[in-house]
């Protein structure tokens, strides 16, 4: 069973995110982003896990298949094949993170491509599976890293045929305890209805916590171990998807404090006083939700990345506030111009003016 834990997923901080990776990838069509969560249809879904790998935050999970414990195991191995007949349940079920972690600490990774051919779900799952060897790749390069991948069609075999979800459920099936969860399950597999997903009162205080996903941990855990380059080199944002870096347009900034406190895993930030804002690309996830609810659309994506920030993460002031007290109000307030009203006494002063009829002229 797939399942999404609604307090993670990033369409939950804010109406205006624009965030639906997880539609994308799916290769049945079971996901669809409404408003503001996703629902999900679980008759269609073939668990290939291609919507997990590309879920900013990990809001998206398998039942039977976790990446994070499969990294571990996979490492501790002396394996270096990566089979959906063998040990995952589609290659599009491993982000370009949990691929470049292991095959910086494997030295070789080989994609088994050989089933691709007859797979029903290969006209999406391959793209993205090609997709993220092509990511993984450059950034191998750009790390001068000697680490490679290798798409092969070595067509692994097991003893005998197994559907994905028997296959799937092979992996860890559990004890007879959870006959009645596998029947609740199997119930809403039959029903071929989209479920629709809700917050519930355990899922508000996810949405206050900032959290760094498993696999960005397991990365830098990765990229500790290895040599830095011989220099740090430049490359196309436009090529990296799980991170940013950032630019600040000081002037359009309002400093409505919005962009970081949406920021699910902390990336941007501010100091007590609001009196800045601060970007860790490190910590970036690409959810592009700051963007979303960007109003004046001051916060924009670089078009370059440095791989520094891989090795050596630096944080960086994006702009630089004044504090002031509200005339009004006497509250403290944020602002990189000479205003000095707060927000909300600027917007009452401005309701006031439209009710009784005064222009901005008086």
């Amino acid at each position: 069973m797939l399942s999404l834990v609604s307090g993670a997923c990033v369409r939950s901080l804010s109406v205006e995110s624009e965030c639906n990776k997880c539609e994308l990838s799916c290769p049945t069509s079971a996901i669809v982003v409404g408003k503001p969560l996703p629902s999900i249809n679980f008759s269609a879904c073939v668990t290939c896990g291609a919507c997990t790998s590309v879920c900013p935050s990990e809001a998206l999970k398998l039942d039977e298949f976790d990446a994070t414990n499969f990294f571990f195991d996979f490492i501790e191995s002396e394996e270096n094949l990566l089979s959906c007949k063998k040990n995952v349940p589609c290659i599009a079920a491993l982000s370009v993170e949990h691929i470049i972690s292991m095959a910086v600490l494997k030295q070789e990774l080989i994609f088994d491509m050989g089933h691709c051919g007859s797979c029903e779900i290969a006209h999406k799952c391959k793209e993205q599976i090609i997709s993220s060897y092509e990511e993984a790749s450059y950034l191998l390069e750009a790390m001068e890293n000697n680490a490679t991948i290798k798409l092969e069609n070595v067509a692994y075999e097991e003893q005998r045929e197994a559907d994905r979800r028997e296959f799937l459920n092979a992996i860890n099936l559990k004890t007879v305890g959870k006959v009645k969860q596998n029947f609740e399950e199997e119930v809403q597999k039959a029903s071929d209805e989209l479920v629709e997903h809700t917050l519930q009162k355990e899922d508000i205080a996810l949405l206050k916590r900032k959290v760094i996903p498993d696999r960005r941990k397991i990365f830098f855990t990765a990229i500790k171990r290895v040599e830095k380059p011989s220099q740090f080199h430049i490359v196309d944002a436009k090529e990296v998807s799980f991170t940013s870096q950032k630019l600040m347009n000081e002037e359009a900034c309002t400093a409505c404090q919005m962009c970081y406190r949406v920021c699910p895993t902390g990336a941007l930030s501010s100091n007590v006083k609001n009196s800045k804002i601060d970007f860790d690309p490190f910590l970036c996830v690409k959810c592009h939700i700051c963007h979303d609810v960007c109003a004046p659309d001051a916060i924009t994506l670089s078009g370059s990345y440095n791989v520094k920030e891989f090795f050596e993460p630096e944080v960086q002031n994006l702009v630089t506030f004044s504090v002031r007290r509200c005339d009004e109000c006497n509250v403290l307030f944020s602002t990189n111009g000479s205003e000095r009203l707060c927000y909300r006494c600027k917007i009452e002063e401005e309701e006031a003016r439209e009710l009784w009829g005064i222009s901005d002229e008086f």
